[in-house]
């Protein structure tokens, strides 16, 4: 199948002033100039309109909190226990939920979703399409740990007079699950190079592995410059690669995040602030972190903001400094939330997830003309 006649911005650094994209089974086979070489019935006439790659929110609760529902459909947190990196986010997801069908209106074609908040080591967090008949038909990877520092964790579990209910006690907790995983981690491997039986399984560990070994990402929840700076230390003290998750005190320490080479996944943007740590907010942020050098994403952080406001996040943002309004809710959010071989970019051998436009795609009232996820127009 081709989609032709299309103005196409590649958001590799290539724009396409007239141009066309051939797909199989999925897939970008092609990217070309002028017309294909052959147009048939079944191909796409773009109508000289706008094609960029499909929109990324690298942050949500998508599917977690279902809309309307209340306490029968909020799984997001499972806060009986501090550190539950065990749990499987795809477990609890609703694909059904009218967010999914939301941000499929609005070109949202993938979104990164888990756990929210209250526990200092939480859920896993998966990448996962808008569009699918169950969440395992949909799911891209697992990309990341929920972790989560500051106002959250402590207010949790202060009300369940259960550690922690300071900064100190989160922070420590975290680092007493990473040091056992490290340390389970080393016994499977001597037991192994000894033909020795394997310690006692242990889920929890068994979960912070990949993490450790920099096969997934941590997710930091922080909003103030402490937290964001505790989230570095921890990270640095075990090797991690992580998303600074909110940062919204982010542009006060920009230049030293930019020397650390920190991704910051900035959001709420459409916010007061509603909390003590959201003192800092300001619009600014993204800009100010972006020009400082750090990778900054947008996100909504569904359902706090709802999905289908991810563009005029990224435009408002723009507004205050921003220059990356598409990256950001594309190739930046797919290379920090590591799942830029499949998303992200209009390039051969990715995901067909392909959005067509009229003009800007950044806005209120800007909806798609066309909108493709792996190749199936929907």
């Amino acid at each position: 199948m081709y989609l032709y006649n299309a103005n196409i911005n590649t958001l590799t650094g290539e724009i396409i002033g007239n141009g066309y994209v051939a797909v199989e089974n999925g897939k970008i086979t092609s990217v070309g100039v002028g017309n294909p070489p052959k147009i048939s019935d079944g191909d796409y006439d773009c109508g000289g309109n706008f094609l960029f790659p499909g929109f990324i929110d690298s942050h949500t609760h998508m599917g977690l909190f279902e809309s309307g529902i209340g306490a029968e459909g909020d799984d997001c947190n499972e806060d009986s226990d501090p550190v539950t990196p065990n749990l499987r986010t795809i477990d609890a997801v609703n694909i059904d939920d009218e967010s999914f069908a939301l941000a499929r209106k609005m070109g949202i074609t993938t979104v990164v979703t888990g756990s929210g908040s209250a526990n200092p080591i939480g859920s896993d967090f998966i990448a996962i399409k808008t569009n699918g008949r169950y969440a395992d038909e949909a799911v891209i990877r697992t990309v990341g740990i929920k972790f989560a520092l500051g106002e959250n964790p402590k207010s949790t579990f202060s009300d369940k007079d259960s550690a922690p209910v300071t900064r100190m006690a989160t922070a420590a907790i975290i680092r007493e699950a990473l040091t056992k995983a490290k340390r389970y981690i080393s016994d499977k491997e001597k037991a192994v190079a000894n033909d020795e039986d394997l310690p006692e399984y242990d889920a929890k560990n068994e979960a912070l592995e990949p993490l450790l070994k920099r096969e997934i990402k941590a997710f930091f929840h922080c909003h103030k410059k402490n937290d964001i700076m505790t989230a570095v230390r921890i990270s640095e003290e075990f090797d991690l690669d992580y998303v600074l998750v909110h940062c919204t005190e982010g542009h006060m320490v920009a230049d030293i995040l930019a020397e650390k080479g920190a991704s910051a996944c900035v959001g709420p943007v459409i916010s007061d602030k509603g909390k003590p740590e959201l003192n800092g907010l300001t619009t600014e942020n993204a800009g100010i972190l972006q020009k400082t050098g750090v990778c900054v994403s947008i996100c909504t952080d569904h359902p706090e903001v709802p999905i289908q406001y991810l563009s005029l996040s990224s435009a408002i943002a723009g507004k205050n400094g921003f220059s990356e309004t598409l990256e950001g809710i594309t190739v930046n959010a797919a290379k920090m939330c590591g799942i830029y071989d499949r998303v992200g970019s209009i390039e051969v051998g990715k995901d067909a997830d392909l959005v067509l436009f009229k003009d800007s795609p950044l806005g209120v009232e800007e909806t798609p003309v066309m909108v493709m996820i792996d190749g199936k127009i929907i």
